[in-house]
């Protein structure tokens, strides 16, 4: 065993009270029953601090700690750019796209899709997204968890899938998105002290107990290579962050449709009061976001002085922790934990959501609200049990887990973003177009991998994207009797923002500016 007595009553004081907190948020009136916009919407009801937050633990989870940490092992700072290219993309999702998604009132992007397009775009889309959170995400986070658990306290893998996951539907099977939404403030604020003292330690230890400062200078000077924000060719990982492609390429695919069309990332967004409380949380995330790099890639690249024999990159975080002194290790390793449950939490609700409003109510219209959420609850645990039978087989045999799940999602963001803009903000956009947009996104993926395998994936990602945009503006544009009654009309959509909004939009571009121009 890797950690103390007084490290796991640390922890265990945390998973108590986290169980405890989220009952009490969840209570209903006496009388009331919870209803599909109480369990999947939580009530629209959330404030801007709850829907920041929220978005920042449903994404910082264990693919994100402990596989980013080990792309900065491997790579370094440059992995970065995803977290503060991430704050830029926020922005736009709270201008452009917030506005006309919680304009339609919808519970999930599948359902958008259905008003925009068709029914056949819905299902298609929807049985894509359920097959990626359960086969992918899921399993992702709870194999990187488990392998955290292990590395720290020496639990085996399965029994640290089997905590995880018991863990996760403890707090947040019963009260629903609200339930995971309200508690994450907490999560969040563990999340990031817990970060922050972890990077402070690396730093002082590197340093010679001569402070966090000089512990930074050191790291710079011994390790220059590992703070390149922009690689050139001749770096051995320049295929997996191709230098400018990073700022004006592929990675704005990427960031799009992780940020503005994924389920279990939009969905706390969709269940605020008001446009106006929805966007003021997407700034408070890009904010968040903007620090992200300081919590989950410095410590991987500390490690390179700390710890620099490792087995595997995706060790680098868990055994840095281990260099954490008694007590305060159970304090980063509950941090840990809370940013883990929290996206699996974020995950099984989403795909509950998606399932039960996207196939099972179509199906069955009739049944009570109450019925719904029961379903939603069934399907949550059941997601959760195959992520933990196929995690092992998926994931067990890669280094670098986050890289993995970032080319694996490239194959098809392409399309899903071709799809949703060109369905927002071109009338012309027809059914058939934006599917097989959708649909090629994986072919034109797949063929560009086998014919030019030495292009980046990230290069791909924008190259098949504007092929997707091509093909269904041809097809589009085919289609003489194209129904376009479903067309958004833009003008009945105001895309207004607040001058708060607006000020924290200029400085959160000033700041991730002058990031890139330091260690360019």
């Amino acid at each position: 065993m890797n950690i103390e007595t007084l490290d796991i009553t640390v922890f265990v004081i945390y998973v108590i009270a986290l169980i405890g907190i989220a009952w009490w948020v969840s209570r209903e009136e006496k009388g009331h029953e919870k209803d599909t916009n109480d369990y999947f919407l939580a009530g629209s009801s959330l404030p801007w601090w709850a829907i920041g937050a929220s978005l920042i633990a449903a994404n910082i989870s264990a693919e994100q700690i402990i596989g980013m940490s080990g792309s900065g092992y491997t790579i370094g700072l440059a992995i970065a750019s995803y977290e503060w290219m991430a704050a830029i993309t926020l922005l736009i999702v709270g201008k452009f796209f917030l506005p006309i998604f919680l304009k339609h009132k919808i519970y999930t992007m599948p359902q958008f899709l259905e008003q925009r397009y068709d029914h056949r775009v819905r299902v298609v889309m929807a049985v894509f997204w359920l097959a990626v959170y359960v086969f992918v995400n899921l399993t992702a986070v709870l194999w990187l968890g488990a392998l955290a658990i292990n590395t720290i306290a020496g639990v085996d893998m399965m029994y640290g899938m089997l905590f995880l996951g018991v863990f996760s539907l403890a707090y947040s099977l019963y009260g629903g998105l609200k339930a995971v939404a309200m508690t994450d403030i907490i999560q969040v604020v563990l999340l990031v002290l817990g970060g922050l003292f972890l990077s402070y330690t690396a730093l002082n230890l590197i340093s010679d107990g001569n402070g966090v400062i000089q512990g930074f200078v050191d790291i710079t000077n011994r390790l220059p290579e590992k703070f390149d924000m922009i690689l050139s060719e001749d770096n051995p990982h320049y295929k997996s962050l191709p230098g400018i492609s990073v700022l004006i390429g592929g990675m704005w695919i990427m960031n799009l449709s992780y940020w503005g069309f994924n389920q279990y990332i939009i969905q706390r967004t969709l269940a605020a009061k008001s446009v106006k409380e929805a966007q003021k949380g997407i700034a408070f995330a890009a904010f968040l976001k903007l620090l992200m790099p300081l919590i989950v890639v410095l410590p991987g690249i500390a490690a390179v002085i700390l710890v620099p024999d490792l087995n595997r990159a995706d060790e680098a975080y868990p055994s840095l922790m281990t260099l954490m002194p008694v007590g305060l290790k159970g304090l980063i390793f509950a941090a840990l934990v809370a940013a883990i449950v929290s996206s699996l939490a974020s995950m099984t609700n989403s795909v509950s959501t998606i399932f039960t409003m996207d196939f099972y109510k179509p199906k069955n219209p009739d049944k009570s609200q109450n019925h719904y959420v029961k379903v939603g609850r069934i399907v949550s645990l059941v997601s959760l049990i195959i992520a933990m039978l196929v995690a092992k087989p998926l994931l067990g045999n890669f280094d670098q887990a986050f890289q993995y799940i970032q080319e694996f999602t490239g194959f098809f963001t392409p399309g899903i973003v071709a799809l949703f803009a060109l369905g927002m903000f071109w009338k012309k956009t027809t059914a058939n177009g934006g599917l097989v947009a959708a649909l090629g996104s994986f072919f034109f993926s797949l063929a560009g991998r086998m014919f030019f395998p030495d292009v980046p994936f990230i290069d791909r990602v924008g190259i098949v994207f504007l092929m997707c945009v091509g093909l269904a503006v041809l097809i589009s544009l085919s289609e003489k009797k194209g129904n376009h009654d479903n067309a958004i009309e833009l003008g009945e959509v105001s895309f207004a923002t607040s001058s708060g909004f607006n000020i924290a939009a200029i400085a959160i571009t000033l700041v991730t500016a002058a990031f890139y121009i330091t260690w360019w």
